[in-house]
């Protein structure tokens, strides 16, 4: 078992002496975390630079847009990530829907660039992973092997995909143009499920001593990257809106919860700052044709990029409030409705949704939009008023999944979509939502999710049973968060010895 990434001290000096003459040949500089959390702290000089690169380029500058804040041509800062708040003439509920969109991000149009990041350069710094001659392995259901691969290809280093063979066209035809070898694309039987697979592959290449394993589903760095970076970003779009909310001037607006998709449980780490920050309930999203969460079950389903069928040793199980099932189904539907003509025009005639709302459809993805549905379930479920406000992501945009478009019609439309379609898919997958397949989680609720776990990460992964249970303490996890401080000072002190920062 991988030793999770916490190290905060130079494991190994040689090693990362000669990453510091790597990256000093090649101007590669380390943005700090903290930088992340608020890119408005970087030099100024540097941010002018970073205006200048390629967005779609393996330049070194595309690590310092690995953030929430790029404008939306992905070239300069914008004051407030990039969101939408989606009104109750799409959503059917009275509770602002906010969703920050992760399409913004460089390199790959997607926020999991950020846990690759957040799983790799603590890696560098503390000298465990040697660009020179070690491989990447990125285990991925989707999206997060992409941010590996990038990373790694502006390093000038191997980095491995590893990811479900069924997974959309897009996806491999972006790793395709990335990776520095053809067989640096992995394919696993079968689709978004098939986590274990993933895992079994893992194993059998990590017996190879020059590949490291960047396991994201239990690498911490990608728990607290999006604690501090995803929590801190989603509480500037939170008290954005609230400033000017039509209640602020009464009650104010609240952020009642945040809604996430289970995946890794990286992004999910966000709701324990919001939770810390402004009192927001953890939702946690999984698809009902896979109930892990809700019923230790099992299946196959199509929003991609979540993952499922175990717990990841990253989730804080015992923080976690609620968990929403959604239909592969509903996320299908709503997505190939949101981008065929006839569906947005029947929102806009039938429905009134403003034209600035059906713009910003295009940067939804299948778990976005999984997401979306799942806020829907939980404002009906609370009886949430005007006042009272829920947050989610759209990990990636509608790009990603143009190829699947013919399936969709095959499968939820009978191959044929007009204004009568979409009038039927929005009222049985949005208005028709209910509030099934939903578990408010008790301590008991709690225990039986962390205990799943056991099965993964102690029976097949090999931890010990005595690491594995000191994560039901909450005091465990507030103590992670000193890392993000131990790593920002040694970014500092590796930058300053490569010299490249000082040269920018």
């Amino acid at each position: 078992m991988p030793a999770l990434g916490l190290e905060t001290k130079v494991v190994n000096a040689e090693v990362r002496q000669r990453t510091v003459q790597r990256f000093a040949e090649l101007g590669i500089a380390l943005p700090k975390l903290s930088w992340l959390e608020d890119p408005r702290r970087m030099p100024a000089s540097l941010r002018e630079r970073v205006a200048e690169a390629d967005p779609d380029a393996p330049d070194p500058l595309n690590l310092f847009r690995i953030h929430w804040y790029n404008s939306a041509d992905r070239r300069g800062l914008a004051d407030v990530p990039g969101h939408v708040v989606l009104p109750e003439s799409f959503t059917g509920v009275k509770a602002p829907i906010i969703v920050a969109f992760g399409e913004r991000f460089p390199m790959i149009a997607a926020h999991k660039v950020l846990a690759a990041y957040g799983c790799l350069a603590p890696r560098i710094i503390t000298g465990q992973f040697d660009p020179t001659k070690h491989k990447a392995i990125w285990p991925s259901t989707g999206n997060y092997c992409r941010g590996g691969v990038s990373v790694s290809r502006i390093m000038n280093c191997r980095g491995v995909a590893i990811l479900p063979e069924l997974m959309s066209r897009e996806r491999f035809d972006w790793l395709d143009e990335w990776v520095l070898e053809a067989d640096d694309v992995v394919k696993t039987p079968g689709s978004e499920s098939n986590v274990k697979e993933i895992y079994d592959k893992c194993n059998e290449l990590s017996a190879e001593p020059d590949n490291v394993i960047f396991n994201q589903f239990c690498e911490f760095g990608n728990a607290l990257v999006h604690w501090l970076v995803t929590g801190r970003a989603l509480g500037h779009v939170y008290e954005h809106l609230s400033a000017s909310h039509p209640a602020a001037a009464d009650r104010g607006l609240s952020l009642f919860g945040y809604v996430s998709a289970t995946g890794s449980a990286g992004t999910l780490a966000a709701g324990d700052r919001l939770k810390d920050d402004f009192g927001a309930k953890i939702i946690a999203v999984e698809a009902t044709e896979c109930p892990t969460l809700l019923n230790n079950g099992f299946g196959e389903h199509n929003i991609q990029g979540i993952g499922d069928k175990h717990v990841p040793y990253v989730h804080n199980v015992f923080n976690t409030d609620l968990v929403v099932g959604i239909s592969d189904a509903a996320s299908d539907s709503l997505w190939y409705l949101a981008n065929h003509p006839d569906g947005l025009a029947y929102l806009a005639q039938r429905r009134g949704v403003p034209a600035d709302v059906l713009a910003s459809f295009s940067s939804f993805g299948f778990s976005g939009w999984a997401n979306v549905l799942a806020a829907i379930k939980t404002a009906k479920y609370f009886d949430l008023g005007p006042d009272q406000a829920l947050i989610t992501v759209a990990t990636d945009g509608a790009a990603m999944y143009g190829t699947e478009k013919p399936k969709l019609l095959a499968k939820r439309f009978g191959g044929q979509f007009d204004t009568v379609s979409a009038a039927q898919a929005f009222g049985q997958h949005v208005l028709g939502q209910g509030t099934g397949d939903m578990a408010e989680l008790s301590h008991r609720d709690r225990e039986r999710i962390f205990n799943l776990g056991y099965f993964t990460w102690v029976e097949q992964q090999g931890v010990s049973i005595e690491e594995f249970n000191a994560r039901r303490d909450p005091v465990w996890w507030r103590r992670l968060r000193s890392a993000v401080v131990a790593w920002d000072a040694m970014i500092d002190a590796f930058n300053a010895d490569t010299g490249v920062l000082e040269r920018t």
